[in-house]
């Protein structure tokens, strides 16, 4: 159909790769942040509160605001720190397979998605963030319902459901910075509330408010895409059994094999974009501050850069942009990664015989593909 599609409801799809690539990178191209959503001409959906809640975070921010607050937090996950993290994301690991082969004993089966996927980024972040784990199961709910306001067409319903759930994560996130602000440590949290306390001195009510979208936003950004990561990686090596016996014999093409599983089917599906000013991508004119919906599957799957792009091939050592691209590119990437390598690796050994069950299932959503069920068995 071409690399830039008109879409029923105005603005356009990016289909190919390069084109993709193009608008995430691109200076030309803006996420859709609160001063666009001013000029738009629906404020029941642009003026809902839980949209307007996600267009504070990093995800909806331009520069030169998106800039402070990105170099505010340096290489956030960088060798150093992951190499800190990786025992405790190693211990959250034999935990949560230990709690999986409980299962697989006692019932012949286990559902993958919350026995595992689901826990292990909550357990990771809420542990590098010092939020306690008996919170785990709280965030992970308000976040599936929270998620709804990101959608490309949510319904009211939808909304108001994102509206409750929005309401539960300010409360939440902003009770963890006043009880850290009152007991504060050496902890990332605590760093943070020193970093912005400089940047606004006299002004703590300006310094929480950033504190409260930074700290919102790492934490829920990485619970609901790695963990869907997490089961696809899982799932599309066991449709095949050959593969998951192969890779046990290889484990050198572990990493391959993530990067094959972000490849083939991105967690997200779609990002958006709006064009800064009137110009032409790839042929089309486009005005300004038309939404562009760059779909990440059909450019991991343009033949163009992927040969063959519907086989699932381990050793393909193709190219991807399911993390984005340019000053919007994931945050979190490298440590989605790490969760990826470690749950994987651990899998592979301790559970040679492991075999699909049924599913997989999903919520019914176009943006975030969140995978809701993955039964396993031996």
């Amino acid at each position: 159909m071409g690399d830039v599609v008109p879409a029923p409801w105005g603005g356009y799809f990016v289909t190919g790769f390069d084109t993709c690539s193009q608008v995430l990178r691109g200076r030309d191209w803006l996420a859709p942040d609160i001063a666009w959503q001013e000029r738009q001409s629906d404020p029941g959906r642009w003026h809902a509160t839980a949209i307007r809640e996600m267009s504070h975070t990093l995800a909806r921010l331009n520069a030169p605001e998106h800039t402070c607050r990105r170099r505010a937090l340096g290489n956030l996950f960088d060798r150093a720190t992951l190499q800190d993290m990786r025992p405790d994301v190693e211990d959250h690991v034999r935990g949560l397979l230990d709690a999986l082969a409980e299962r697989l004993r006692a019932d012949g089966e286990a559902d993958l998605v919350p026995t595992v996927s689901e826990r292990l980024p909550v357990r990771t972040v809420g542990h590098w963030l010092g939020i306690p784990a008996e919170h785990h199961a709280h965030i992970l709910d308000f976040t599936h319902r929270q998620v709804h306001a990101q959608e490309l067409l949510p319904t009211k319903s939808e909304l108001a459901v994102s509206a409750a759930a929005t309401a539960e994560m300010r409360a939440y996130f902003t009770d963890l910075i006043r009880r850290r602000r009152a007991r504060p440590g050496d902890d990332v949290v605590s760093r943070w509330i020193r970093h912005w306390d400089a940047q606004y001195p006299g002004d703590r009510a300006a310094a929480d408010r950033a504190l409260y979208h930074l700290v919102m936003f790492i934490t829920i950004a990485s619970l609901e895409t790695t963990a869907t990561l997490l089961s696809t990686m899982v799932w599309l090596l066991l449709r095949d059994p050959g593969r998951w016996s192969w890779l046990r014999g290889h484990p050198e093409h572990v990493d391959n094999a993530i990067d094959e599983a972000l490849r083939y089917d991105p967690p997200i599906h779609l990002n958006t974009r709006v064009a800064a000013d009137h110009t032409v991508l790839a042929g089309v004119p486009v005005a300004k501050d038309t939404m562009v919906h760059v779909l990440y599957g059909a450019a991991n799957h343009d033949p163009r850069r992927n040969e063959d792009p519907h086989t699932f091939d381990v050793q393909r050592k193709g190219s991807h942009l399911t993390f984005g691209g340019g000053a919007h590119y994931c945050l979190g990437a490298a440590l989605a990664r790490l969760e990826a390598r470690t749950l994987l690796t651990h899998l592979l050994k301790r559970f040679p015989d492991l075999a699909l069950a049924s599913g997989p299932a999903y919520a019914p959503r176009m943006v975030f593909r969140r995978m809701t069920s993955l039964k396993v068995t031996t």
